[in-house]
């Protein structure tokens, strides 16, 4: 095997477990967090989370695929490296970003349900009315 095809086979074997581990993170701690935001409503947690990691994984596999060829030239384990360095960084900015991005959209989440808890005036029976709110004078 040449060295190109060395960086492709450690690129892979670094960015695969790298994206998988970041999806199970999201996916543990995304649950617990939307059946806060879906007031216990478990199965539309855990469709809303495997949706999105879902989604995750299509995202940042896809991208992973995409990035592995280089232009470049790599020739002795020197050039190996830094190859394999840049695609790996730029792969972990990549799977920071879209990590960032879920974690608002689980905030963004949140914040209407709490919002929309704040609308209701709290009663002694089942049924829910909105209050009526008047601007300060």
């Amino acid at each position: 095997m040449t060295e190109k095809t060395w960086a492709y086979v450690l690129y892979l074997m670094i960015t695969v477990p790298l994206t998988v581990f970041v999806a199970r993170t999201l996916y543990r701690n995304g649950r617990l967090f939307l059946h806060d935001v879906f007031k216990g409503n478990d199965a539309l947690a855990e469709a809303v989370n495997h949706l999105l990691v879902v989604g995750f994984y299509l995202l940042n596999m896809g991208y992973v695929s995409l990035f592995l060829k280089t232009g470049r030239q790599v020739r002795g384990a020197e050039q190996l490296f830094e190859v394999l360095s840049n695609r790996v960084g730029i792969v972990a900015l990549v799977l920071g970003g879209v990590h960032l991005a879920n974690v608002w959209v689980f905030n963004s989440f949140r914040r209407r349900a709490l919002d929309g808890d704040q609308h209701l005036a709290p009663l002694d029976s089942y049924e829910q009315t909105p209050t009526q709110w008047a601007a300060p004078r």
